[in-house]
């Protein structure tokens, strides 16, 4: 399965980059603009609406129109894994329902003195069996653009 991952160091304390990253504002705030990412609805896991924390189970709608081209793509997200230790913590994040046949997103975060270690990992699977295959080693570009944009975003709003 195809995977790609980034790093990055963010000059904030762990608890503040934990903190931002536990919203969907967190999300809002850090996809790209081209994305044209629209929030549909988030779910508790307890059926709340709009919670404060993306706690295990919690789901997320969301609709994304890249570069306003062409009918919005919906996404559906289940957190299915949200655990913090001392100074370590990780969220992950599983498409159930949009545009690829396979998406995982682990968020890892590490305390630094008082700077943060921010870490995405997606593992993946393009649309359309074979053919799609054929585009996996296209797809970093994509991927390196976004979470290129992603991680920049959070050093602007958190530092």
């Amino acid at each position: 399965m195809p995977t790609y991952e980034r790093q990055t160091r963010v000059r904030a304390p762990f608890e503040d980059v934990w903190e931002f990253h536990s919203r969907a504002s967190g999300l809002e705030a850090l996809t790209a603009d081209w994305m044209g990412l629209r929030v549909e609805s988030v779910i508790g896991p307890d059926g709340e609406s709009d919670p404060d924390v993306l706690e295990v189970g919690s789901e997320l709608d969301v609709s994304i129109r890249p570069f306003d081209v062409g009918p919005r793509q919906h996404w559906t997200s289940v957190i299915v894994e949200r655990e913090r230790e001392d100074g370590t913590a990780v969220f992950r994040d599983e498409m159930v329902h949009g545009p690829f046949d396979r998406w995982v997103h682990t968020h890892s975060f590490f305390a630094d003195g008082d700077e943060t270690i921010v870490r995405d990992r997606v593992d993946y699977t393009l649309p359309f069996g074979p053919i799609g295959r054929l585009g996996t080693p296209f797809s970093g570009v994509g991927f390196e653009a976004m979470f290129r944009d992603r991680h920049r975003r959070t050093r602007t709003e958190l530092e």
